[in-house]
Parts: structure tokens; C-alpha cells; sequence
């Protein structure tokens, strides 16, 4: 529990800060974790932003719950009788977050359409969990703001 992907490390280890088809993904021990075997996305994806979660939620004006990744995270987890001792950096599949040359950031409306994918091999055990981001509030889920439906297939060894 106390080795996990990171994008901390992936980042310096691949050169950039949007992983590609090719591309080792890297453990906080600089160790190979997943492999990105396939995309048929634009490539767009993200490393810099955390997980939301209650907090976030709060500076974006909520005054309730509201449903979050790292939430999510904890309670696929749980199922699997596992704590985490931390909520990792997630690696934000098809998340378009424009980096402007001053270094400003913005949340984009996705540059991936439905039907997109991607292939990711497991090189070490490993758990893998996938949040469908519930992002209302900011256009990273589209225009409309809302909550897109994510599927996932768990392949056998090739």
C-alpha cells in the first residue's frame, strides 16, 4: 500500500507531462507499474491535477457532499478490505488541463469523444482503480457539465 503509481515520478522519468502509448508508468520507487500499450484518443491526458474531494468541492462553492474521486477511491478500497494511507495523484485519463506558456492552467472541455480509448498493462501486481470523474462544475466532463460515464474491461494475459 505504500508503493504506488505516481506522477510525481512518472513525469521527469518520461520527459513530458502527458503520458503516450509507449510509456512506462512509473511507482514512487521509479519502478514500472502499468505499461500505456494503446490510445485511440487525441492523447490528451493529465498529470498535474489531484483527485477532488470534499475540500475542493468546498472552494468551488459547494455547501454539501458532494461526490468526488477521492472518495470514490477510498470506498472501491474498503471493498476490497484495503486502506490506503494516502489518495495518490491520479493519472486523469483523457482530463484537459491547457498549460499556457506563463505556466497558467485551465480546465478544458475534453478533447476525447466517445469510444476512445486506452490499453493498460499491469508489469507488477497491482490494484487499479477507476473513478468516472463527477465534475458538474467545471467544463472538464463537456460543455454541458455533466458527469460522463466511464467503462473499463479487466483483459487476460496476452
Amino acid at each position: 500500500m505504500r508503493e504506488f503509481m505516481s506522477m510525481e515520478h512518472l513525469r521527469p522519468t518520461i520527459g513530458t507531462i502527458r503520458p503516450t502509448a509507449g510509456h512506462k508508468l512509473v511507482t514512487n520507487r521509479r519502478r514500472p507499474i502499468l505499461l500505456f500499450e494503446e490510445d485511440t484518443s487525441p492523447g490528451v491526458h493529465d498529470t498535474l491535477m489531484a483527485a477532488c474531494d470534499n475540500y475542493r468541492y468546498g472552494l468551488l462553492g459547494c455547501t454539501h457532499y458532494h461526490d468526488n474521486c477521492t472518495d470514490n477511491l477510498f470506498a472501491g478500497m474498503a471493498r476490497l478490505g484495503l486502506t490506503p494511507p494516502e489518495c495518490p495523484s491520479p493519472l486523469n485519463l483523457w482530463m484537459n488541463i491547457p498549460v499556457h506558456p506563463d505556466g497558467a492552467t485551465e480546465w478544458g472541455v475534453p478533447a476525447s469523444k466517445p469510444g476512445d480509448y486506452v490499453v493498460l498493462r499491469a508489469v507488477m501486481d497491482c490494484v487499479v482503480a477507476m473513478s468516472a470523474c463527477p465534475q458538474d462544475i467545471l467544463p472538464i466532463n463537456g460543455q454541458n457539465l455533466n458527469p460522463t460515464v466511464a467503462h473499463y474491461m479487466v483483459l487476460d494475459a496476452a
